[in-house]
C-alpha cells in the first residue's frame, strides 16, 4: 500500500510538472516577453491565441547587434503628433539622436519621449526607439520593432536589438500602435529580436 501510494504521487508530481512547462527562451528578456504573452493578465494576445500560445519566436541572440550609439540630445524640438495605427494621434518629442556602426556601416536612429507618458510614475526617463529594417514583411513583422530605452546619464547609449519587439497590434487588432516614422528605417538586416508571429 506505501508503495502504491509513493508511485501515485510520483505520477501525480511529472504530471503537475508536465503541465507547468518552462519558459522558452535563450536569454532573461526573450522568458520575460513569453511569461507576459502566456499571462491572460498581461498578454496582448486574443483569447484563442493565448490558449495554444507556446512561446514567441526569436532571431538567435546575436552581440553583433548590442552596439554603443553616440547619444545628441535634441532640446529645440517641437512636440508633434504621431500616426498610429487608429485614429489615436499621442504627442512625442524627438529626445535625441543615435549614431552608431553596424556590422561597418554607420547608421542613425532618432529616439523620441512620449509626452503623456512621462507624466506617469516609473515612465519620467522612457524613451521610445522605433524602427524599420530589411527583415520586415519577412522574417519580421511587417510595421517595424520598437525598442525601450531610459534617457542616459552621459553621451553614449547601449542599443540592444535583441530586445526588439513587436507592437502590441501586430498580435491583435483592438490596440493602437505609433507608425515606425520612415526616418527611421535601416538599410540593412537586423536579424535579432522577436520574429513575425505565426498564429
Amino acid at each position: 500500500m506505501k508503495h502504491l501510494i509513493i508511485v501515485i504521487l510520483l505520477v501525480t508530481t511529472v504530471a503537475c510538472a508536465q503541465e507547468k512547462r518552462p519558459l522558452k527562451g535563450e536569454t532573461a528578456f526573450q522568458k520575460e516577453q513569453n511569461a507576459k504573452f502566456k499571462d491572460a493578465s498581461t498578454s496582448p494576445l486574443k483569447d484563442k491565441d493565448r490558449k495554444a500560445f507556446e512561446g514567441l519566436d526569436f532571431f538567435k541572440f546575436d552581440s553583433t547587434y548590442v552596439v554603443t550609439a553616440a547619444f545628441k540630445r535634441t532640446p529645440n524640438e517641437k512636440p508633434f503628433k504621431m500616426k498610429t495605427t487608429t485614429d489615436r494621434l499621442p504627442v512625442y518629442i524627438k529626445y535625441g539622436e543615435l549614431t552608431f556602426d553596424l556590422k561597418d556601416e554607420n547608421y542613425k536612429l532618432n529616439i523620441y519621449q512620449n509626452q503623456d507618458l512621462i507624466t506617469e510614475e516609473g515612465f519620467e526617463d522612457y524613451l521610445f526607439l522605433p524602427f524599420l529594417d530589411e527583415t520586415n514583411g519577412l522574417e519580421s513583422y511587417g510595421g517595424g520593432r520598437y525598442i525601450d530605452a531610459k534617457i542616459p546619464d552621459g553621451e553614449q547609449m547601449i542599443i540592444d536589438f535583441n530586445k526588439s519587439y513587436n507592437p502590441y497590434c501586430a498580435y491583435n487588432d483592438k490596440y493602437s500602435c505609433p507608425i515606425v516614422p520612415r526616418i527611421n528605417y535601416l538599410k540593412t538586416r537586423v536579424e535579432a529580436g522577436v520574429k513575425a508571429f505565426k498564429k
